[in-house]
This record gives structure tokens, C-alpha cells and sequence, in this order.
């Protein structure tokens, strides 16, 4: 079992953005000091719920700080950036960090960032895939064209290509961000692992699973790929010696942060809005994941990973909003929970 950090550089009410950045990147550097296997970056735009804009920009600075702690983007948004960019930057970390980069990518949503960016709603609905497949195409092949409805241009060379990496890696692991069916099948078909959220329990994950496994068979994958796909569950994670006093910690602090965070986004055409109530969506979380004792944390995981065969996590430990205690909580993570993991 692999475990990992979830970082937002979250902005909870009354914080400044460079005090949420700080504790993010401070959050890695532990990290890799207590023994987590990863941390997770999220990408944001123009709200506070996430103060980080371009995870795969943080990635680097955090590959730079780090020796053996594999950095992944969750996520890169796909129709907000041009995916040969996307990937050129993805092969550069791959080569220079030794292999230690996961490229996570996703959807996104329909917010006003199509508006800032350029690319429009038709990024978002229709050119989602034909952005991941040219990704792809420039992760693993040696020259790419395109001739696609939004991209097209002549051949040219793929510098750097992934595959010289002097490590012998192919390339970097590229996740996929999955929320709905067609996001599952759409994975499945190109043999990716998937990315699940936080808000779903172990029965819809396990559900995803078996629909991405009957889809890839469908679709030809092989055998081995799809037995040995390392999907990844994002979640959250607050340790204390008492149940209660990890619970309490989440419900002072989440819920203002949600509040401030979801009311920010704003959609590019107008379109209405469902948003979870707070108070309750941090409760659901607190029942959802690891959040206690260490031992109930050990026993939430395991459970989680026998019950849909995911064996990698991705948790958010800043829930306190505080540096000091998300400091203590990955360190707790890494000291009193991992050994009873395996």
C-alpha cells in the first residue's frame, strides 16, 4: 500500500495566500521526511479554495527540494492549457526528477477559467479527449501531428522525448481524473489509472473499479495492464489520540474554508449551481476516511483498499488549517500509521 498527501494550498478564512502556499510546500517537505510515497498537487484558478494555479509549476519546485518523494499533479486541467505544452513540461520533470513525476490530469469544470484562458466552453464539452489522446501521442511517440477539429499542425520532433530518460522509463504515469462513467470509460479505454474523489465511499469506488476493468477488457487492454492498474483514492486524513478530538479539529476549520472556497467559483456561462452544504460535507468526509486514531486510520485504509482494491492514497492533511498541526498530523501519519499498513 502506497500513501501519499493531498495538497490544495487551501486559503482558510483570515490566511493570507503566501501563508497557504507556505504550509503546502512545508507540508511535501514532511512528507518525505515522515515516509510518505507521494504527495498530490491540486490546481485553482481565481479562488481560494486552492491557491496553487499551476500544480505541474509547484511539482518542480518540490522535485527540486526532494530526494525520493514521487510529486504528481491532481490535477493538471486539460482544457485549460495546450496539451503539447502540457506534456513537454510533464517529460522535463520526468527526465530531470529521475522518474519521481505522476502527471494527473482532469476535466475540470465550467468555470470562468475557459473565459480567461482562451479556450472557450467547447474546451470543457466536446475537446477533452482529443486534448488527452494528443498528449498521450507526445509522451510516447517520437514526432507528432495533429489533425484534429481544435488542434492542427505539421509534424514535428518531440524534445524532450520521454523515453531517453536515462532512468529506462517509458515516460511519465499519466492518471486520469474520474467523477462520472464516461470519465471511468474514457480511462479504460486508454489504459489509464484513475484518480477517484474524496466525496465517493468504498461501495461507488469499488463500483468504478469494476466498471473500468469490464470496459478495458471490452476495449482489448491487456491482461496484465489492467490487473496491475494503480488507481489512486483521494481522501482526507486527521489523526488524534481520540476519535473526537480529530473530528472536532475538521468541523472548526473545513466548513469555513468550503464556505469561502466553492461560493468563489464562478461559471463561464451563468449556468446554476449546486453546492453541498459545508457543515455537512465536512461530517460526510469526517465518516468517509481516515480520521482518528492511528489504529483507525490503519484500519480505514486497509478496509478501503480490500474492499476496492485500490492500494494508493492520496489524502488531505491540512484539514486543520494550521502549519504546526499539519505538520504533526503527516508526521503521525508517517510514525503511527504506516507501520500498521505494511
Amino acid at each position: 500500500m502506497r500513501v501519499g498527501s493531498f495538497v490544495l494550498a487551501a486559503q482558510f478564512p483570515g490566511q493570507g495566500q503566501g501563508e497557504a502556499l507556505h504550509r503546502a510546500v512545508r507540508s511535501a517537505e514532511v512528507a518525505e521526511e515522515a515516509g510518505l510515497d507521494a504527495v498530490w498537487l491540486a490546481e485553482h484558478h481565481f479562488v481560494p479554495y486552492g491557491t496553487c494555479p499551476s500544480a505541474i509549476t509547484l511539482a518542480a519546485l518540490l522535485l527540486g527540494r526532494t530526494r525520493r518523494l514521487r510529486v504528481g499533479t491532481a490535477v493538471s486541467v486539460l482544457p485549460t492549457v495546450h496539451p503539447v505544452a502540457l506534456g513537454e513540461q510533464a517529460a522535463l520533470l520526468h527526465m530531470t526528477s529521475g522518474g519521481r513525476f505522476s502527471l494527473g490530469v482532469g476535466r475540470g469544470g465550467p468555470w470562468v477559467d475557459l473565459e480567461v484562458f482562451g479556450s472557450g466552453l467547447e474546451a470543457y464539452e466536446k475537446a477533452y479527449p482529443e486534448s488527452l489522446d494528443l498528449l498521450l501521442r507526445w509522451l510516447s511517440e517520437p514526432s507528432v501531428r495533429a489533425d484534429g477539429d481544435r488542434f492542427a499542425f505539421r509534424e514535428v520532433a518531440v524534445v524532450p522525448r520521454p523515453s531517453e530518460s536515462l532512468t529506462g522509463a517509458p515516460g511519465p504515469e499519466v492518471v486520469l481524473a474520474c467523477t462520472s462513467p464516461a470519465s471511468v470509460r474514457l480511462a479504460a479505454e486508454r489504459g489509464l489509472p484513475m484518480l477517484v474523489g474524496m466525496h465517493v465511499g468504498d461501495e461507488e469506488k469499488a463500483e468504478m473499479i469494476a466498471l473500468w476493468r469490464g470496459h478495458a477488457r471490452a476495449c482489448g487492454r491487456p491482461a496484465d495492464e489492467i490487473l496491475g492498474a494503480a488507481h489512486v483514492s483521494a481522501g482526507i486524513c486527521q489523526i488524534a489520540d481520540r476519535r473526537s478530538e480529530a473530528v472536532e479539529t475538521l468541523l472548526k476549520a473545513m466548513p469555513g474554508w468550503l464556505k469561502q472556497g466553492l461560493d468563489a467559483h464562478v461559471t463561464v456561462d451563468g449556468r446554476a449551481r449546486q453546492m453541498r452544504d459545508p457543515l455537512a460535507y465536512t461530517e460526510l468526509l469526517c465518516g468517509l476516511h481516515p480520521v482518528g486514531t492511528p489504529r483507525l486510520c490503519a484500519d480505514r485504509l486497509a478496509a478501503t483498499s480490500e474492499r476496492t482494491g485500490i492500494n494508493r492514497f492520496a489524502l488531505l492533511v491540512e484539514g486543520s488549517g494550521d502549519l504546526a498541526a499539519t505538520e504533526e498530523n503527516v508526521r503521525r501519519l508517517g510514525a503511527e500509521v504506516l507501520p500498521h499498513l505494511g
